[in-house]
Parts: C-alpha cells; sequence; structure tokens
C-alpha cells in the first residue's frame, strides 16, 4: 500500500469511515480477533489491512457497480472453496458442483448482490486460516456475520464509488 490508496477503516464498534463518510457496518458475530488467531469458523473478523481485490454482483439483482476495482458478474455456477481439506482451492473461487465445502455466490437471500473479495489469507492460502472474508450487503439490523463486513447497499455502492486498485479495508481499527 502505498500513501496514495485510502483505507476504509471497519472500527470495533461497527461503524465503517472513509473520507468524511461515517456509516454503520457489521462485523463478526464474535466480534474481531488477532489474524494469527483467525481460525475457519470462528465467527470472527480477522484484524488488520485487507486489499480489495475483485467486486462480484448479481447481474439479475443490480446493475455492475460504478468503480475502478475489477467487477465480475456472478453466475449460479460460482462458489468459493472454505474446506480446509481442499488443499488446491482453499479460500478460492470455485466452479460448482464442488466436492468439498464450499459458499454459494448465487444466494437466494441479498446478502451478495454485491460483495468485495478481500486479501484476507489469499498469498497464499493457509488451511484453517480462514476463508472468504469479503465486504458485502448487511442483513436486515446489521446482524453479525462469519467474520465478514457487511454494509448497507447504498453505502457499499458508495464506497466502491471511491475505491481504487491498491485501496485497503482496515478492520478492527480504533
Amino acid at each position: 500500500m502505498t500513501p496514495d490508496h485510502m483505507i476504509f477503516n471497519a472500527h470495533e464498534n461497527c461503524v465503517i469511515t472513509w473520507k468524511g463518510f461515517k456509516y454503520q457496518c457489521a462485523l463478526g458475530k464474535q466480534g474481531v480477533i488477532s489474524a494469527d488467531k483467525k481460525r475457519e469458523g470462528d465467527n470472527k473478523s480477522p484484524i488488520g489491512h485487507w486489499p480489495m481485490r475483485r467486486v462480484f454482483y448479481r447481474p439479475d439483482r443490480v446493475s455492475c457497480p460504478e468503480t475502478e476495482l475489477e467487477t465480475v458478474a456472478i453466475k449460479n455456477d460460482m462458489g468459493w472453496s472454505d474446506d480446509a481439506k481442499d488443499t488446491k482451492n482453499y479460500n478460492k473461487l470455485v466452479a460448482l458442483p464442488y466436492s468439498f465445502s464450499h459458499e454459494k455466490l448465487w444466494r437466494d437471500d441479498h446478502v451478495y448482490d454485491i460483495v468485495v473479495e478481500l486479501g484476507y489469507n489469499d498469498d497464499p492460502p493457509i488451511a484453517g486460516k480462514g476463508s472468504a472474508i469479503f465486504m458485502h450487503v448487511k442483513r436486515n439490523d446489521y446482524e453479525g456475520t462469519e467474520g465478514c463486513v457487511a454494509l448497507d447497499i447504498n453505502h457499499l455502492k458508495q464506497l466502491l464509488k471511491d475505491a481504487k486498485p491498491g485501496d485497503v479495508v482496515s478492520i478492527g481499527s480504533s
């Protein structure tokens, strides 16, 4: 990250801030945890600076978000491996059907109508350290996540308008 890259700060008190904006967000159901202690399925968001990689969106529900980040239209055969036994594709995009445990990106609810892939545990992925750490649309009344950052869809769209390659989401900043 260089000085000209922006940091979107997701604070432990469930507020996200950047460029004078301040919005409510949701973090892990069990709070936040240092990245070195993060484990698959602990329902905690990993503390640290995570680059925004790609933006996935449901083209049947929302238009392609305005952003300088790479965008990918979600298809109904897209998933994300979350199985620590998957030595080849753990914490990576996979094609469905898939034999290992995975998240489906094409969901019945609206949580993944827009989803931002965050660069947590991906270079290289370490099995069991947590996967599918995303920024996505909030559930109902900002219910806790399984480790992601969740925002109102309009706030997420605003954030993406401001985001550029190299920008990061900082989870657990005070």
